[in-house]
């Protein structure tokens, strides 16, 4: 690693990434964002198959991996193979953290569960990201994202009431599962600066979904609620929904008591603060179909715009449903930097989302796009492993690189 490696927050950490799709890799993605070193483990000829992903693929190429893989080394490796197995635990004694999204007992059924792993690297973080986790009676099934985000709850409180439950246009739940894994990745880290110990980071979907949940379970079992679809609004939060203008739909959340009351004046309306039916958090919450009935009138005879500049004037949370051109051609978006651009040598300008969240004196950085299969095979085994050019030639040729 050179010294540039080492300004970055997450520069002195090298991540072994053996998971394939979203769940693990993403998980992946946000360590290489910091500056983490990934290496990733894909199958020879073939590589993770997120490579083929993604609905428009101008050039044949995936629009997805140049993200999901960016910040990456990417070298080929048959983990299934005895001299394979033995080149992957070469490779993690030299890492700080293992990611993988295998079936839980797959790295063990491989001579590569954690026992062994440890026995040679001590320190090494494992996270391992599945459906249900590494115990239970469901740890051995599969599980996508799609799953654990039914099991997790958030499916069927997701669409409109007098419809079958929906889901979000994201892969939801393997972010999620991604994202718990990097906090745990992190965590675990830390705590290793005292023990000096590595440890197993668990992240299920089903339990990444779940922690979103909010009070749905005591909900039920104290007051015997059951949440439901409710399509644009959340039952007892009014007002904040969507409302109709001359020339489109606009978000108003004006729920707080303060922020009503500003809301209240601008309609013209200043005495609705104060009535009854609306005067409390929990009155406007009984009374929702009406009050955004009442607002919903006001709106409709508004421009877009005007209205808005207005709304946001006097302090009142507002805004549009944006797609991507209009995040493209948003100023706010421009000033931050939340898009970023690098180049693409099929795509060329090459647009994504840039690394969240900003940190004051140690940034993340996007350095690089996704790499071609095997690009740093040379790198990793030749440099670090120290194989021989025709150590490397005879493992390509017999298929293990």
């Amino acid at each position: 690693m050179s010294d540039d490696t080492f300004s970055r927050p997450l520069g002195d950490l090298r991540v072994v990434e053996m998971g394939q799709l979203l769940a693990g890799p993403f998980c992946g993605q946000l360590l290489g964002d910091f500056g983490a070193e990934v290496i990733k483990v894909e199958p020879p000829g073939t590589g993770d198959p997120m490579r083929e992903w993604g609905r428009e693929k101008p050039h044949g190429k995936s629009l997805w991996w140049p993200i999901l893989a960016r910040n990456k080394k990417s070298v080929t490796l048959d983990l299934r193979g005895s001299e394979g197995q033995a080149l992957a635990r070469r490779l993690l004694a030299h890492a700080d953290v293992l990611v993988e999204n295998f079936r839980p007992g797959t790295l063990e059924r491989w001579g590569l569960g954690p026992d062994a792993l440890h026995a040679e690297n001590p320190g090494l973080i494992i996270t391992r990201v599945t459906g249900y986790g590494q115990d239970g009676p469901y740890a051995p099934r599969a599980g996508f994202g799609s799953i654990g985000e039914a099991m997790g709850g958030i499916r069927y409180v997701t669409g409109d009431p007098d419809r079958p439950p929906s889901r979000a246009g994201i892969s939801l739940g393997d972010e999620l599962a991604g994202t718990f894994a990097a906090l745990g990745t992190l965590v675990a880290l830390h705590a290793r600066r005292r023990t000096g110990r590595g440890q197993i980071v668990d992240s299920a979907l089903y339990e990444a979904v779940l922690a979103m949940m909010e009070s749905l379970i005591p909900e039920w079992e104290i007051a015997g609620y059951q949440r439901e679809r409710t399509g644009s609004v959340l039952p007892n939060v009014a007002p904040s929904n969507v409302y109709p203008t001359k020339d489109g739909p606009v978000l108003i959340a004006a729920n707080r008591d303060t922020i009503w009351r500003r809301l209240a004046t601008l309609m013209g309306r200043p005495e609705l603060a104060d009535d009854e039916r609306f005067a409390t958090h929990g009155a406007r919450g009984a009374n929702a179909e009406e009050l955004d009935g009442l607002i919903a009138e006001w709106t409709a005879g508004q421009e877009s715009a005007q209205l808005l500049e207005l709304l946001h004037d006097n302090g009142v949370p507002a805004g549009l449903t944006y797609r991507a051109k209009d995040m493209l051609s948003d100023p706010h978006f421009r000033a931050r930097e939340a898009i970023i651009r690098l180049a693409h040598p099929e795509f060329g300008d090459f647009p994504m989302h840039n690394v969240f969240p900003k940190l004051s004196d140690t940034p993340g950085e996007v350095r690089t796009l996704g790499p071609s299969l095997g690009q740093h095979n040379s790198e990793i085994y030749g440099g670090l492993l120290n194989l021989s050019t025709k150590e490397l030639s005879d493992l390509t040729a017999a298929g293990t690189i």
